[in-house]
């Protein structure tokens, strides 16, 4: 069993930033990728940024490049989300994930085992 928590959501004015944090605990040694997803209102869950926990490589959707950053400190089993330059549609409810094998497209949400409960970012204009 793996346990995800996330934190650091809020509401920010377009051009703002915030960081996502998410705290993983439980069988860690386990996991071998940790994503970030998100959900509007009405729309499907979508991959935004993944990390491989081993090699560090990291995947981005496009709509965030550039702006987003995914990172870990696997000292403190911690995901982090570094969101700059907020778009109002990057509102949404953000999630952490975490899969344990091989994942041939890494945003997609159907190859994921554990989910957070989610934070909520809302970005005004």
């Amino acid at each position: 069993q793996v346990q995800l928590v996330e934190s650091g959501g809020g509401s920010v004015q377009a051009g703002g930033s915030l960081r996502l944090s998410c705290a993983v605990s439980g069988a860690t040694a386990s996991i071998r990728r940790l994503s970030w997803f998100r959900q509007a209102p009405g729309k499907e869950r979508e991959g935004v940024a993944s990390i491989h926990r081993i090699s560090g490589v990291t995947v981005y959707a496009d709509s965030v490049k550039g702006r987003f950053t995914i990172s870990q400190d696997n000292a403190r089993n911690t995901l982090y989300l570094q969101m700059n330059n907020l778009k109002p549609e990057d509102t949404a409810m953000y999630y952490c994930a975490s899969a344990q094998g091989y994942l041939a497209n890494p945003l997609l949400p159907g190859e994921y085992n554990y989910w957070g409960q989610g934070t909520q970012v809302t970005v005004s204009s």
